[in-house]
């Protein structure tokens, strides 16, 4: 089965109980076909006394009974809370977006795209220096307005 046919027979179940395992979400969706697969995220920390992270993926066998899974049983009551259930976004690339062990600005080509300074801000420079005229820099102060006026 091809990774696209996964994903779109693939579901998000959130919002779980913790008392809820494998077995009973698996006996929940049952009823819309057959599943290949269940899976309960851990908590990242092992010292966690949680089983699992609050939500699942459901893999169905065929793609329809994902749909009809979702139309079903989204904001439905599942062991007294409210399940939020939706087809499964792919996985990110863990060297992409929020939540990655590196700086955006280390990712190749991140300083190349972004980095650098434009042509037209190196011209506007250019073009401020080469009008700048030296000379006196107090020679623009006024210091008839500034001091005390005798009268």
């Amino acid at each position: 089965m091809s990774d696209a046919v996964r994903l779109n027979s693939t579901i998000y179940v959130g919002g779980l109980e913790n008392a809820v395992n494998e077995k009973l979400l698996a006996d929940a969706f049952l009823p819309f076909g057959q599943i290949i697969n269940v899976t309960l995220p851990k908590p990242d920390l092992p010292s966690s006394k949680e089983p699992h992270r609050g939500f699942g993926y459901i893999e169905f066998e065929v793609a329809g009974d994902a749909k009809e899974a979702i139309d079903n049983m989204d904001q439905s009551e599942f062991f007294g809370r409210v399940i939020k259930v939706a087809a499964a976004k792919p996985q990110k690339d863990s060297n992409q977006g929020l939540g990655t062990k590196t700086a955006v600005w280390e990712t190749e080509g991140w300083i190349a795209k972004h980095g650098g300074v434009s042509q037209e801000d190196r011209l506007a420079t250019q073009q401020a220096q080469r009008a700048k005229a030296p000379g006196d820099p107090m020679v623009s102060l006024d210091t008839d307005i500034a001091g005390p006026h005798q009268e």
